[in-house]
């Protein structure tokens, strides 16, 4: 586009150089019949004369074609400076427009992430509500466990002497020591046997209410070295070992005690206190 248009601007100042020129030869003509007319008017003029009025006459139109240069450099001067910022404009315009097309881009995406702040906000608030809506449930639940427990134990006072009731369970803790066997015959005959320990609650529960002392517990591998078995039979599958190289008895250290640190093997004929387990009936 810029090529085309320094080409129209060089035809431009060709042509105008041209009838420039012809319309000094136009002025010139003029100027020889007017010589001669008054030439043939005023013969008797002297030749000094005559010479001098041709020097003014070339020397104005020297001058006329000066203004005339001048003026078509003026008028060039001004197309190419039109041109150019008829261009600047174009290009100012196509960055404008790409600049404004990128503003939308990040305008819209600044509200698709407005809107999906706000949607996780919302969950976020609905789920704390529904958090905190099961936490009180849970306390109630726990505060009426702890009632349930409390009134179950006061029954139970002159029923079942030293038994504790605990998630549908009866619980007797001796004062006395024991060894494994005899603790566990002691167990059977008043319809009970040793604890069985299935979670965390139940360990934690009675580690608290045993302190330190250490408590046999219904777990051995007395039947087969290495395989550790509750008393009902089933297999075990979550333990409270104290360390991690615990049990370390092999065949000498065959039944489980409980005490602070957690769970450790001794040989089944030392002699430790003892929790009975039995499930709670109402017809006891």
């Amino acid at each position: 586009m810029s090529d085309d248009i320094y080409h129209n601007v060089l035809n431009t100042e060709i042509h105008g150089t041209d009838r420039m020129e012809m319309m000094v030869d136009i002025y010139e003509s003029g100027d020889d019949l007017r010589t001669q007319t008054d030439s043939n008017t005023n013969r008797q003029q002297p030749l000094q004369s005559t010479g001098s009025e041709h020097v003014r006459k070339r020397s104005n139109r020297s001058v006329i074609v000066c203004l005339v240069l001048l003026c078509v450099l003026l008028l060039t001067a001004v197309i190419v400076l039109c041109v150019v910022i008829n261009i600047n404009n174009q290009q100012f315009n196509i960055k404008n427009k790409k600049l404004t097309e990128e503003r939308d881009q990040l305008l819209t995406k600044n509200t698709n992430i407005t809107e999906e702040r706000d949607q996780l906000l919302t969950k976020y608030t609905k789920i704390t509500e529904e958090r905190d809506e099961l936490m009180s449930k849970y306390n109630n639940i726990t505060k009426l466990g702890e009632q349930w427990n409390q009134k179950i134990n006061g029954l139970l006072t002159g029923r079942c002497d030293g038994w504790i009731y605990y998630q549908s369970s009866l619980y007797f803790i001796s004062t006395e020591k024991k060894s494994w066997t005899e603790s566990r015959r002691y167990c059977i005959e008043r319809g009970a046997d040793l604890i069985i320990i299935n979670n965390k609650e139940e360990q934690d529960f009675f580690k608290n209410r045993s302190e330190t002392d250490s408590i046999w517990i219904g777990l051995s591998d007395s039947d087969e070295e290495g395989r550790w078995k509750w008393v009902d039979g089933s297999t075990l599958t979550t333990s409270f070992w104290d360390r991690a190289n615990e049990p370390n008895g092999d065949r000498r250290e065959n039944c489980v005690v409980s005490y602070a640190p957690g769970w450790a093997d001794y040989n089944c004929t030392r002699t430790f206190k003892w929790i009975c387990e039995k499930t709670f009936s109402n017809k006891m």
